[in-house]
């Protein structure tokens, strides 16, 4: 993507306003992003930051939304987030500028660290599951509605929000339609009960930087749900190791039978890789149904 030269200029301020440096921006190099935003590497004399482009029409309020779940994590005092240096639009761009987060290799003591500093962030709690605003995953919109009741939150603010979107784009048949309203009706009869946590919601291995320091979150979409969903979701493409999983445990122990619930809880993001990507991911989604109805 083309920035315009005001985006450009808003930058330049924000940076400015931020450390008082009269320096210009000297290099804006591309960098991987993932699909959904254009992403920037900036220079700015002997700083670097992390800047994110969207279209502000296409994605409403994503930038405003990621910008308060990393002030939320870094607020929890529990793991480190990239700084926050601007969120804004210009024109028709909505940007987010970021402190540029220098990769390391990881090893045990990170991944030791990681455990523990999750299971701290999950021991947040809230008296209703949800949040007090919507927010997005990857690039769906992801409604919050506080509940009383996981059972309900899952269901009406993740599963069947999921479901309406693959029906209506003949993603799905009927027969995995009414699998999916079957196991509604008998979730509450499949989990422990659990006061809510905070979760990032979206934790594949490719949210979690491994920096030269310490690990840090990014990409949040969080709220206040059931804390197996995120080590849930830490299984579904690998990457995190046994290090991580024996020190969360240790912090903060699951309750029994949760290796049992992986699946179940990790049909949300099935479903959402479904409608992103597509038809790809019925097997995955039929094969977990089945354990549960």
């Amino acid at each position: 993507m083309f920035l315009n030269a005001e985006l450009i200029e808003d930058i330049q301020k924000a940076i400015v306003n931020l450390n008082g440096a009269s320096n210009r921006l000297t290099v804006i190099d591309s960098v991987s992003g993932g699909s959904i935003n254009s992403a920037y590497k900036l220079r700015f004399g002997d700083s670097c930051y992390f800047l994110k482009v969207n279209n502000s029409s296409t994605f409403p309020n994503m930038f405003l939304a990621e910008m308060e779940g990393l002030r939320r994590i870094l607020q929890s005092n529990t793991i480190a987030v990239p700084k926050v240096i601007a969120c804004g639009q210009s024109n028709q761009e909505q940007y987010l500028l970021l402190e540029w987060i220098e990769k390391s290799a990881s090893s045990t003591e990170f991944e030791y660290e990681f455990g523990r500093k999750l299971a701290a962030l999950h021991r947040l709690s809230n008296s209703k599951f949800g949040l007090d605003h919507s927010n997005y995953i990857a690039s769906l919109s992801q409604s919050n509605v506080l509940n009383e009741s996981w059972t309900d939150f899952f269901v009406s603010e993740r599963l069947a929000p999921q479901l309406k979107l693959a029906v209506d784009n003949d993603l799905i048949n009927c027969g995995m339609t009414k699998d999916l309203e079957r196991l509604f009706t008998r979730l509450d009869n499949l989990y422990p009960t659990e006061k809510p946590s905070l979760v990032h919601g979206d934790l594949w291995i490719g949210n979690c930087i491994t920096g030269v320091a310490k690990p840090y979150l990014i990409d949040p979409a969080i709220a206040f749900a059931h804390r197996e969903v995120d080590i849930a979701m830490t299984m579904l493409f690998g990457g995190f190791s046994t290090s991580f999983y024996q020190t969360y445990i240790e912090s903060f122990p699951l309750q029994k039978g949760w290796q049992q619930r992986v699946d179940l809880w990790n049909l949300y993001p099935l479903m959402v890789h479904l409608n992103l990507f597509g038809a790809g991911y019925l097997p995955q989604i039929q094969s977990n149904l089945k354990k549960f109805i």
